[in-house]
């Protein structure tokens, strides 16, 4: 029962293994100074020191932290976090259903943090919320004329990109967007890899008519990380028959992905193509630019301020993803608010040095030997005076390599490549830089290419 669990206990069991889990720094510097408040109707009150910490668990630890709980009591259905003080001298309470009148306090906001449990749409995650620069104007737009009109123009509407570059942020923002254009649209957000297991549960359990008719149900369904839907030759057929019928029907449908569709290891040909009938759009890491909005708007969002050499400098030094950069911006949220004053630039740069990419030394020469290699040729026949097409079209990728990422002059390019003309550099670059927008296929080559430096 409920009221035979010992609040302070239980997280202290929990503590235990959540130190096995995360690593030490995280687990000091996030899990320290929390406790349990309260449980009430089986969902766990977590207190937490500030904001910036209850949104930081939130955010990164929810799963694992509702996870640990769950093992150590089966009575546990969810955990919220709140600010509260700690005080060791006081004991947690056991609150009953009807006693639950100052749960939601103002700092606990639980309408804008937790996912929705009828359409699984987080509704933090809005078009309003987001940071729109060139690394994902276009995929904006077409999320935008998807709102306009679901089911008709870009039908299915596949987003993909790396990790942590706020597709999930896009996707559900156009779930959240339909429901408050069109009220009377049915939307589902879920993921691949959750598709799959209730696929196969409903195999087991013998309710597969009840789970086609469970989804094929929705006007609107977006599911993330396709990329996860796994070889299983049930689970695309299925996935396949329910396509078909959401598309027939005029049902808007919204996938995302870590990768272009033909690129999608295990993926049936006849889905790769439903895929492919729609719009393809990418994310591509965000520039010096958008770096800067986006550190910005996380800023402004947390109510702190920092000189603009500081935010300059974050900008220049984070270059991964974005979840990776607003992490870094909550850590010196936090270290802000613990400090009660402004950081240094160089405490600054404590925090975020294990996020800055060093970039690897390498020359000219071992550039040219790599992406040689990678396309099967003599890397002497890139500097000789032949117009083969499949020699030339490499020494195009290599310029194009040389100046986008190395940062290069056109003329010592030129210079290093066989005495080539400042103007051919120019060209090869431009040429390379324009098939980038429609040759996905040559997108993938370049990535691939370039994590062969990392």
């Amino acid at each position: 029962m409920q009221n035979d669990i010992d609040p302070k206990k239980l997280w202290e069991e929990c503590m235990i293994m959540l130190e096995r889990i995360v690593s030490r720094p995280n687990f000091t510097t996030w899990f320290k100074q929390t406790h349990i408040t309260k449980i009430d109707d089986g969902v766990v009150s977590v207190g937490v020191p500030n904001e910036f910490a209850k949104d930081w668990l939130y955010n990164k630890f929810h799963k694992i932290i509702l996870k640990t709980l769950v093992d150590n009591s089966p009575f546990v259905k969810n955990v919220e976090f709140i600010v509260a003080k700690y005080d060791s001298g006081i004991n947690a309470k056991l609150v009953n259903h009807q006693n639950n009148k100052n749960i939601s306090g103002p700092s606990l906001g639980l309408n804008d943090v937790y996912v929705n449990k009828e359409d699984g749409l987080n509704p933090r995650y809005t078009f309003e919320t987001m940071v729109v620069g060139s690394f994902n104007e276009l995929a904006n737009a077409g999320a935008q004329a998807v709102v306009r009109n679901p089911g008709t123009l870009y039908n299915p509407y596949f987003i993909y990109g790396n990790t942590g570059l706020g597709k999930t942020h896009m996707i559900e923002g156009i779930g959240n967007a339909i429901k408050k254009q069109f009220t009377d649209k049915k939307v589902y957000y879920t993921s691949a890899e959750k598709f799959v297991i209730e696929c196969i549960s409903a195999v087991q359990n013998k309710t597969m008519n009840s789970f086609k008719d469970r989804y094929r149900h929705f006007d609107v369904l977006i599911m993330d990380d396709i990329q996860m839907i796994g070889k299983g030759e049930k689970i695309q057929d299925e996935l396949f028959h329910l396509f078909n019928m959401l598309y027939e029907t005029n049902k808007q449908i919204v996938f995302s992905s870590d990768k272009h569709p033909n690129y999608i290891t295990g993926l049936e040909d006849r889905l790769r193509s439903r895929f492919s009938q729609g719009m393809i759009v990418d994310v591509h890491e965000p520039d010096y630019e958008s770096r800067v909005a986006i550190i910005r708007s996380n800023l402004s969002k947390m109510g702190v301020g920092i000189p603009t050499e500081s935010i300059e400098y974050i900008a220049s030094s984070v270059e991964g993803n974005i979840r990776e950069l607003e992490g870094n911006i909550k850590t010196i949220a936090l270290q802000i608010d613990m400090k009660k004053r402004n950081l240094t630039l160089q405490e600054i740069k404590d925090i975020i040095k294990n996020s800055v990419k060093s970039q690897k030394q390498v020359s000219i020469e071992e550039v040219v030997k790599i992406i040689s290699s990678f396309y099967h040729i003599e890397n002497d026949s890139i500097y000789e005076k032949t117009r083969r097409k499949e020699v030339v079209h490499v020494r195009q990728i290599i310029m194009y390599i040389l100046r986008e990422d190395f940062n290069l002059s056109f003329p010592f390019i030129g210079q290093k490549m066989g005495g080539k003309d400042h103007t051919t550099v120019i060209h090869s670059y431009e040429k390379i830089k324009k098939e980038l927008d429609t040759n996905t296929g040559l997108m993938s080559e370049i990535e691939r290419i370039r994590s062969l430096f990392k």
